[in-house]
């Protein structure tokens, strides 16, 4: 299918600065006794000059060698285009102007060259992105852990041989019969003896004192307990 053609303001802009540019770039250099074809190589050396720094510029815009001859370009052409805007009398060029035309191929020449050769930056490789989504991760290794070792018990202590039964304890001796009235004289004397010493009465104390059988005495001390 053939494309349908449209106009472009900023192409038909471009094209006519173009136009105006070259002319003025080729009246310039005829003035300057540039004649015949010369003169007209003179404006298209300018403009692929130009056209050759812009475009060094956008693979590498840090490129200082590209915006200067870039400003070279461009201040030739506006040079042109404000030379002879009646500035400048045509028919009498001074001599720096003539010199400058003339010396133009061979700084065009070496500008061209230079941007020919220029180094290029190389791009830094960007990794390729995981076609399930996400940059691939790599495992991470597993390490085998090696099992503890098994610690070593300490031998069993030999059994404790069987004790003996303990004896059985000694009955008590059998207790005395007490009257009424020793217990209650065997009372008084405990708690004056509590009083004085704040211990109770012992039946060694009792048989000491009051002269009373070893039987008696610890069947009062019993009983008084």
């Amino acid at each position: 299918m053939f494309r349908t053609l449209r106009f472009d303001a900023v192409l038909i802009q471009a094209g006519i600065a173009g136009a105006l540019s070259f002319a003025h770039l080729h009246d310039l250099a005829a003035a300057a006794g540039q004649d015949g074809w010369k003169a007209w190589a003179y404006p298209v050396s300018v403009d692929l000059l130009m056209v050759a720094a812009w475009r060094r510029m956008r693979t590498d815009a840090s490129n200082r060698d590209a915006w200067l001859w870039f400003g070279i370009a461009l201040t030739a052409s506006l040079g042109a285009n404000v030379a002879t805007a009646g500035l400048l009398d045509m028919s009498d060029v001074p001599a720096w102007l003539r010199i400058l035309v003339a010396g133009w191929p061979a700084l065009a020449f070496l500008g061209g060259t230079l941007l020919a050769h220029a180094h290029t930056p190389t791009p830094t490789p960007q990794p390729e992105p995981d076609p399930v989504g996400g940059p691939e991760v790599a495992p991470e290794p597993t390490v085998e852990r090696v099992p503890d070792p098994v610690p070593e018990l300490p031998p069993a202590e030999p059994a404790l041989a069987e004790t003996a039964p303990a004896p059985d304890p000694v009955p008590a001796p059998p207790a005395v019969s007490v009257p009424p009235a020793l217990m209650a004289h065997a009372q008084k004397i405990a708690d004056a003896h509590r009083a004085q010493t704040g211990q109770p009465i012992d039946a060694e104390t009792l048989r000491t004192r009051h002269g009373l059988p070893a039987a008696l005495a610890d069947s009062i001390a019993l009983q008084l307990a």
